[in-house]
Formats: C-alpha cells, structure tokens, sequence
C-alpha cells in the first residue's frame, strides 16, 4: 500500500473525523484508490453567497406581498404571470347560516376551486376559522379569485411572487 502525508494540518484534521478508521496523519490508497486529491469547489450562486436559499425566497416582506382582506364579494387576487406563495385565513363568526367561501383558478373560461371553507355560522360556536397556504402557477391569461360568501366571512392574506414565469427565483 502507498501512503503519503498530508501537511495541512486543517485538512488533516477534517479527514481523520471524517474517515476515523484511516491512520493518523496518513491516508491510505483504498480512500479513493488514487493518491491524489481532487478539491470540489462549489460554484452555485447559493455558495457564492449573491442568491438566497430558496426557503429565504419565499420570505414575506413589505414591498414583496401584496394582501388582501375579501368580504361578501369576488375579489381578483392575482394576474400576472409566474409562481406563487398565497397564505391566509378564512374568518367568521356571527350567526348567519351556511357560507361557502373559496379560492379559485381562472383562465376567463374555466374556473378551478383551489381551497374552499365551508361553514355553518348558524350553529353559535363563536368565531370559526380555517388558515391555508399553497403555491400557485400562472401562465398568461391565468387568475386567482377569493370568493367571501357573506358579510360575515372574512377572507385576508397575503400573496407573494416566489418565481418568475421562467422559474428564476425572484427576492423579497
């Protein structure tokens, strides 16, 4: 077996932790059949540190999100093109019988329910509630509409570009 030594004690270190059955201080051949050793870099723009991990790019911030607050109408919430983040609740309370409150998917043509909250405001249970939060695709021509059924339902949140039409990750 070929050995050889490896004099950054930096990289000597890290080696050992990470291969702890290797001798100190020398690596044998069998680490990758080959003496030598073949740095990786990363060249993303994650590791270079001018892109935002893409958990950070769906942040909320007050010039990226645009809310909405949507009661007893049909409110577009979006229409331009891209990818979405949509978050909010679905809110009411007072007595009022059975509302049916939803978020749709439009192209002017066909409409798709996204979400949609059902609730009995008769039954006296006090304020009923339900939060949702999805992510949304919109080519050209593409909507979303919320729908509040009744002056008592409240349906508020905010939206949030997080992609271009191209996917290209856009910052808060």
């Amino acid at each position: 077996m070929q050995s050889f030594r490896v004099e950054s004690e930096k990289i000597r270190d890290k080696l050992n932790n990470l291969l702890p059955s290797q001798n100190r201080g020398a690596i044998g051949v069998e680490l990758s059949g080959s003496t030598q050793i073949v740095p990786i870099v990363d060249l993303t723009e994650i590791a270079e540190g001018s892109a935002l991990r893409q958990d950070l790019q769906r942040s909320l911030s007050l010039t990226a999100q645009t809310a909405f607050n949507v009661t007893n109408t049909t409110t577009t919430i979006i229409n331009t093109t891209g990818y979405f983040n949509v978050r909010g609740r679905y809110n009411g309370g007072e007595p009022g019988g059975l509302n049916v409150n939803t978020i749709q998917l439009t192209d002017g043509t066909t409409t798709k329910i996204i979400d949609k909250f059902s609730a009995d405001a008769a039954s006296g249970s006090g304020n009923i509630y339900q939060d949702f939060n999805f992510d949304v695709f919109l080519k050209a021509g593409d909507s979303v509409t919320v729908t509040s059924a009744s002056t008592l339902f409240i349906i508020a949140g905010s939206t949030r570009q997080i992609a271009d039409l191209s996917g290209n990750l856009v910052n808060p």
